[in-house]
């Protein structure tokens, strides 16, 4: 324990002294000495009653003291009511003379894609360039977060790295809701797969709610190849996958879902074509 520099130390402890004995203020403020009972010494028990008196029984002291806790200050940290998180429900239209206006709409958005289209970069930079609050949720990075007995895809697609994928999807499910229900937008990425309903966006309209918002980003195979070839770790995949990825990604077309080909588009620029597919997905919302 240290003191301040010319402050007085306290005395050491000794037996009888000390926090668990007390310090009487005449330890502290020397002055006429009383007499009394030795200092710490027990109290003397009353004497005994008189022959042929009964005893006298004590008056019961005062009740000890409840102390009620205070209730906590409203500003106090660790109390602070957050709404639950229920399904998303499907954004309102605004009136019809009004153009919807993404930008400032509390949304939940899937953005899906192949390997290399750039959906953790679109994604990314549309979250951080919005007038509302907004959460950018990847699925990678919430499956990466299993450090040891991590599945890699890479190593093999079993019933592991299944298990790994659709608990990672529910954890993004559940934090999206979290995140809608207090008035922050979400947009999630993910690799879905058209063949594959059940896992992909139906698993996906389960954990965040109907008014999810779908839209695919695919652009030409060559520049996913293009793109893909500057990754590194577990994010890179053989050039064989990534065409077999981009293949089967090519379903949606036709699926009535909006599509994005961003073959030629840098980030901001795929962003505000992103903004604008949302108005249009507001005002008439997909089917799927």
């Amino acid at each position: 324990m240290q003191h301040a520099v010319g402050s007085p130390l306290p005395p050491p402890h000794e037996p009888g002294h000390g926090p668990a004995a007390g310090w009487s203020p005449a330890a502290h403020h020397p002055g006429p000495h009383q007499a009394g009972p030795p200092q710490g010494s027990a109290p003397a028990p009353p004497p005994p009653p008189a022959p042929g008196y009964p005893q006298v029984p004590s008056a019961p002291g005062p009740p000890a003291p409840q102390h009620t806790p205070p209730p906590p200050a409203p500003d106090t940290t660790g109390h602070v009511p957050l709404p639950p998180g229920g399904p998303v429900a499907m954004p309102s239209a605004p009136p019809a003379t009004t153009a919807p206006d993404p930008t400032s709409t509390t949304l939940a958005v899937l953005l899906i894609g192949p390997a290399g289209a750039g959906k953790t970069s679109v994604a990314k930079y549309w979250a951080g360039h919005r007038r509302v609050p907004t959460a950018h949720i990847s699925l990678d990075d919430v499956r990466e977060w299993v450090r040891s007995g991590f599945a890699d895809p890479q190593s093999g697609w079993n019933d592991n790295s299944e298990a790994q994928y659709r608990l990672a999807r529910r954890t993004c499910g559940f934090a999206a809701r979290n995140f809608l229900a207090n008035g922050i937008s979400c947009i999630l990425d993910d690799a879905v797969f058209p063949d594959r309903p059940v896992v992909g966006l139906g698993g996906w309209k389960r954990h965040v709610g109907p008014g999810l918002l779908p839209v695919v980003l695919l652009p030409g195979l060559e520049i996913v190849l293009e793109r893909n070839a500057e990754r590194s770790g577990n994010r890179r995949l053989t050039d064989e996958e990534v065409a077999r990825i981009h293949g089967r990604m090519a379903g949606w077309y036709g699926s009535g879902l909006p599509i994005i080909d961003n073959s030629q588009l840098d980030v901001p620029q795929t962003a505000r074509v992103l903004d604008d597919v949302l108005a249009r997905s507001i005002a008439s919302p997909p089917q799927w």
